[in-house]
């Protein structure tokens, strides 16, 4: 049965970000024991950078100092602007916008935060090699988490951050319904990591005199780079639109460059292709620096689901809302859901009183981020040169992507929080 004591028991399974933004900030609370599961050997983070906008960083500051240092600590850079820029055709190097933020986005390592995150955590609360297989509620009330190696926990409540393909989502929503899967979204991409000497010598001293993403777009794809890991760093990715099916126990394809010249090789007059991908003189091609490239696929759950929650048990991060990269927002997303999940948890001081937190926590949270996986998808297509009546047309371009990331920045989290607990108390 569940524990005696007063504490109310916590379990998170999961070992990426969302699960360690969320452990790190439920630690500040007294009345709360939490635990965190997962399934691998280690607690590790697939993909080399974030990038946290203005919303992602209010809602650090909102869950607390904790998390806030663990981004300075991971050295994270400040990124000064981004500038967007054609990068195939007969605009071939054609600004298309400067944009420089009030709050500039911070660019930090994945694997970089995840350590930051986690270090403060007691070991004997972190548990490894933990695949859970089943959930069942019990008769107290609480919740019984049944693992692969034969064991079981119980919990007050079940927090699913197991990731696109974890077991909380099908929990939730049955093995069977239509939005349980993510689709795939029709982009593949690469990413390397390269010290920031060899990208400047590469790309040449112009992209580096200030820290700023580029994002270069062209026929069907898009490049990107942006500076990491206090400035020693420089992550280098590809993006590709394709027509191809992705199974969706497919989720990466091996590499090379043959593979890569001729997925871009409609790009003409195109002053980023050769650096990344083409420029064989003393080994200069960037993508080429990961001795392991691969192409992963990107999906998303384009059917939005009609809860987060069953019980007392709620998904967040990508387990809730998988998206695409181009708003760049799938990890604040998740920080968002641990700012409001943690607020409504530090109110709860009986175990009966979870199942409104949870219900407030979907309320306020699933139109949010719902809106942003659909838009994430279309603006990627739009940068790569797919969107309807835009193409590569610099105005075009500028007009259908300025305004884009208004809604997910320009975002007041304290009334966020405010709506949240008004629901919660019933207001």
């Amino acid at each position: 049965m569940a524990s005696e004591n007063k504490r109310l028991r916590i379990a998170i399974t999961g070992g990426g970000l969302a699960g360690a933004t969320l452990i790190n900030a439920l630690m500040k609370y007294p009345h709360i024991d939490v635990h965190i599961y997962k399934s691998a050997p280690e607690f590790s983070e697939r993909g080399t950078a974030v990038g946290l906008a203005k919303n992602s960083q209010n809602a650090l500051d909102e869950i607390g100092p904790s998390v806030k240092d663990a981004l300075v600590a991971a050295g994270a850079v400040s990124m000064n602007s981004t500038r967007g820029a054609i990068a195939s055709g007969p605009n071939a190097g054609k600004i298309i916008f400067d944009l420089v933020a009030d709050v500039p986005p911070q660019g930090v390592h994945r694997a970089a935060f995840l350590k930051q995150l986690l270090a403060p955590v007691p070991r004997e609360v972190m548990h490894n090699n933990k695949k859970l297989v089943k959930v069942e509620d019990a008769a107290d009330g609480s919740i019984v988490l049944f693992f692969k190696d034969g064991s079981k926990e119980y919990a007050d409540l079940l927090v699913g951050a197991d990731g696109v393909h974890g077991y909380v989502r099908e929990h939730i929503l049955g093995a069977d319904h239509p939005a349980l899967q993510p689709t795939f979204a029709g982009f593949w991409d690469c990413r390397a990591l390269v010290p920031f000497s060899k990208a400047k010598e590469v790309l040449g001293e112009e992209c580096f005199k200030e820290h700023r993403r580029y994002v270069w777009s062209g026929d069907g794809g898009m490049f990107m780079h942006d500076v990491l890991d206090n400035g020693k760093m420089v992550q280098c990715v590809a993006s590709k639109v394709t027509d191809e099916d992705w199974d969706p126990k497919e989720w990466k394809r091996d590499l090379d460059r043959e593979t890569l010249e001729n997925a871009f090789a409609s790009w003409t007059n195109s002053p980023i292709v050769k650096n990344m991908i083409e420029v064989k003189l003393n080994d200069h091609q960037l993508l080429l620096q990961n001795p392991e490239l691969q192409a992963f696929a990107q999906w998303d759950h384009h059917i939005n689901a009609p809860t987060f929650y069953r019980g007392r048990v709620c998904v967040i991060g990508d387990s809730a809302h998988a998206m695409t990269p181009y708003h760049g927002a799938g990890a604040g997303q998740a920080i968002e859901d641990v700012m409001i999940l943690e607020t409504l948890l530090g109110e709860v001081k009986e175990p009966s009183q979870l199942d409104a937190a949870v219900k407030a926590y979907d309320e306020v949270r699933r139109p949010r981020v719902q809106r942003v996986v659909q838009s994430s998808n279309s603006t990627g297509r739009i940068m790569c040169g797919k969107g309807p009546d835009v193409g590569l047309d610099v105005d075009k371009l500028r007009a259908a992507l300025g305004p884009r990331w208004a809604f997910l920045h320009e975002f007041d989290q304290k009334e966020h929080k405010f709506r949240a607990l008004a629901s919660f108390r019933g207001d």
